[in-house]
């Protein structure tokens, strides 16, 4: 409980982002050996990214849902994030081709993402009695007063400048 936070936050960012959310689903769980590599594969790339900041990542929380485990991560810009996507020096595109090489055809594990370009005050987000998590750990994690105070003045603050 040490890094909790008293008090209400919320997340600061005065520039654009985006928040790229990515997950796997397990479509046949007792094939293991299809679903088990495409699933490893995440770990390589976090690690990468948390090593390299100047690769624009800025953060992300892991969960998991019905079907599997899922990542919402934070991008400086659409850009950095479809670098890394495509950079042969980066881990994501060849775990990308070993996935359509090797476990697409099966259909015993699928991918999904979704991904959203933000500007600057077009965000909401608050954290009570929380230690720094998703956005707010991404960015930088301020008090919710003043003009931050509620959700219509976090998402109306741009328009008051």
């Amino acid at each position: 409980m040490s890094d909790v936070r008293n008090g209400r936050f919320t997340a600061r960012r005065d520039e654009p982002f985006a928040v790229f959310v990515i997950g796997l689903r397990i479509n046949r769980f007792f094939d293991f050996k299809s679903w088990v590599p495409t699933a490893r594969a995440m770990g390589p790339m976090l690690k990468e990214l948390y090593a390299h900041p100047e690769k624009g990542f800025l953060g992300a929380e892991y969960f998991l849902y019905s079907r599997g485990p899922a990542i919402l991560q934070y991008w400086r810009s659409f850009e950095d994030l479809e670098n890394f996507a495509k950079s042969p020096d980066d881990p994501h595109l060849p775990a990308w081709q070993r996935f359509n090489r090797e476990a697409r055809r099966s259909g015993s594990v699928g991918i999904w993402h979704e991904t959203y370009l933000v500007g600057p005050g077009a965000y909401e987000a608050i954290y009570a009695n929380m230690p720094p998590f998703g956005l707010a750990k991404a960015t930088e994690m301020v008090p919710a007063v003043g003009a931050r105070e509620s959700a219509r003045r976090r998402l109306m603050r741009e328009e008051r400048s």
